[in-house]
């Protein structure tokens, strides 16, 4: 211990540290985040309120709540959502995206405002796997509906092609599902799984995809293997991954993982990304006038 402290003064003294994000000192801490607790205050998270399903900030607190949120447990063989919940889904403009038996999607950050943008570029194309820990440690803040907080699902980051693996040589999806499980600590008793769900072929990059093209692009392109299959069985799975977009990726991967025995899907990424018309601020609380 005192030989580890000693080393860890060496260091700091002859390559003292700075954040990843603003260079400004910063010595990372003894769970290797790098990021400085100001950049980390800047994450933009997405305005409240928010669609219970989704996650997404719905438009305003005049448009009314659900009745009560869709039930996991009851989504049927063929994926459809329940008949006793289809009318009590939110008044939202983003959940009709998503395949019906995704039960919940949250997102920690905005990404168009704030540091957010730059952790995940500093993930995802700067080899910088530590930025990782601060991002989630965000998203290990995120609220959930309580069945999915009961279930305990199991987390499994969205692949990577064997070629795009092998230019980046890492998957950032499941740098970031291991650093979450470590966020969220006792907590949640989380396994991270990523060999239970495979991508089948390389897929163009989505930036430049129209909606539509992205959803061409990734169609057919997960798979289970058929010996993860008796693991899947029944689970509920929780997909990580760095983005959200226009939700083709995540809707083709629940797919792939439905067909696979999973009996429900639900998605939490760092950032998501802005719609045209979005709030970026919270509603005004009506009592306060």
């Amino acid at each position: 211990m005192l030989m580890r402290t000693a080393v860890q003064g060496v260091r700091a003294l002859l390559l003292p540290g700075a954040c990843l994000i603003c260079a400004r000192a910063h010595e990372p801490t003894s769970t290797g985040d790098i990021v400085c607790g100001v950049c980390r205050s800047r994450v933009v998270a997405l305005a409240e309120p928010q669609c219970v399903r989704c996650g997404h900030p719905r438009l305003s607190v005049q448009l009314p709540m659900p009745a009560m949120a869709m039930q996991a447990s009851t989504v049927p063989a063929d994926h459809a959502t329940p008949t006793r919940y289809r009318d009590n889904l939110p008044t939202c403009r983003w959940c009709p995206r998503l395949h019906p038996a995704l039960r919940a999607v949250r997102s920690a950050s905005r990404m168009d405002r704030g540091t957010g943008a730059a952790l995940v570029h500093a993930l995802k194309y700067e080899g910088w796997t530590a930025a990782a820990v601060a991002m989630a440690r965000a998203m290990s803040r995120l609220d959930w509906p309580e069945d999915v907080r009961e279930e305990q699902p199991l987390l499994v980051p969205m692949p990577l092609s064997t070629v795009r693996r092998r230019e980046r040589g890492y998957n950032q999806a499941e740098v970031l599902a291991r650093a979450l499980r470590a966020a969220l600590g006792r907590r949640w008793a989380l396994v991270v799984s990523a060999d239970v769900l495979q991508r089948t072929r390389h897929t163009q990059s989505q930036v430049r995809l129209t909606p539509s093209e992205r959803a061409g692009n990734v169609s057919k392109a997960f798979a289970v293997p058929t010996a993860q299959r008796a693991r899947l069985r029944g689970a509920h799975v929780l997909l990580v991954d760095d983005v959200i977009t226009t939700a083709a990726t995540v809707n083709a991967a629940t797919e792939a993982l439905l067909d696979g025995g999973a009996r429900i899907v639900s998605c939490v990424t760092f950032g998501r990304a802005p719609d045209p018309g979005d709030r970026a601020l919270p509603d005004p609380d009506p009592s306060r006038t």
